[in-house]
């Protein structure tokens, strides 16, 4: 059975209910704070172990006390290796502040994802054989992930980018990617086509080999040797979009590892990222194994 390995960040996610924002100098007092493991490329690994794929994961974290819950917390994962480069200094985390209205404004550290070495990616994406899958975002840098992917292809993976968040440019990496998973707002920002089915087309032309485009409620485009298809949205009654992304990166990953098809890959992720919208919050969010479990019977 193929693995799926993934480069990625890992943090923690800090939250507190806040009557307003703060003003400049003032001090408020916040309320319910609640903690929990987070980043891109941590959430989408789980999903891809609870998914049932043999998962390994590499991500920088600090040498500090919220290193070692990051640890604690993802060695509870069956079916999941983490890891970390342990790096000097805080390891990652977002400070999230909720209004009463559920709108909130965030505040990252980001320095052990930015610190994160090509050389170390290199040496993580070695770990591949021929037909295993090969995962990363836009977390880290681009100079890192490129490395990564470089490395992966010359050892026969395939390779799969979910360049978000975009903080920097994405296109010299669609020449090395077998998948590109983005949203509407990401085609966009990449290909500069507001339309989807050309932007998708773009993508293709740029060099990624299969496009996904995500589009929330309106489904998914899929374009794929000259051709694109359409895949409804699951029905269900959204709470919060945080995390459908990485479920649907993460369960994609791992049904293909499994030996399935694109479209029944793309099916069961579009179903598992329609749990992680009927919750609240990120990793919380994300669907457990019994879930995913039942879904793969539901999608049988």
């Amino acid at each position: 059975m193929a693995k799926v390995l993934v480069l990625g960040n890992a943090g923690l996610d800090i939250s507190l209910q806040m009557p307003r924002l703060p003003e400049r100098g003032e001090t408020l007092l916040g309320d319910g704070a609640m903690r929990a493991p987070g980043g891109k490329g941590l959430n989408q690994a789980v999903v891809a172990a609870r998914a049932g794929a043999d998962t390994r994961f590499a991500g920088p974290i600090g040498k500090d006390g919220m290193g070692e819950e990051i640890i604690r917390i993802l060695g509870a994962e069956q079916n999941l290796v983490f890891e970390p480069q342990r790096l000097e200094g805080s390891s990652d985390f977002s400070l999230l502040m909720v209004l009463p209205d559920g709108e909130n404004s965030i505040v990252t550290a980001g320095a052990c994802a930015a610190a994160f070495s090509q050389e170390a990616a290199s040496r993580f994406a070695a770990n591949t054989e021929a037909g295993d899958l090969f995962l990363a975002q836009g977390n880290l840098t681009q100079e890192t992930t490129l490395a990564g992917f470089k490395a992966a292809r010359d050892r026969g993976a395939y390779t799969v980018f979910n360049p978000a968040p975009i903080w920097w440019d994405a296109t010299p990496l669609l020449a090395h990617c077998d998948i590109l998973v983005v949203n509407r707002g990401e085609a966009e920002a990449i290909s500069g086509l507001d339309d989807p089915r050309a932007a998708a087309a773009r993508l293709h032309k740029r060099g990624a080999k299969t496009t996904i485009i995500t589009l929330g409620g309106d489904g998914c485009l899929v374009h794929s040797s000259g051709t694109t298809r359409h895949h409804e949205a699951i029905a269900v009654k959204v709470r919060d979009t945080t995390g459908c992304g990485d479920t649907f990166c993460g369960a994609l990953c791992a049904t293909l590892s499994l030996g399935h098809s694109l479209e029944k890959a793309i099916a069961y992720a579009q179903s598992a990222a329609s749990i992680t919208a009927t919750r609240p919050g990120a990793f919380r969010a994300l669907p457990s194994s019994a879930e995913l479990s039942a879904l793969c019977k539901t999608e049988a």
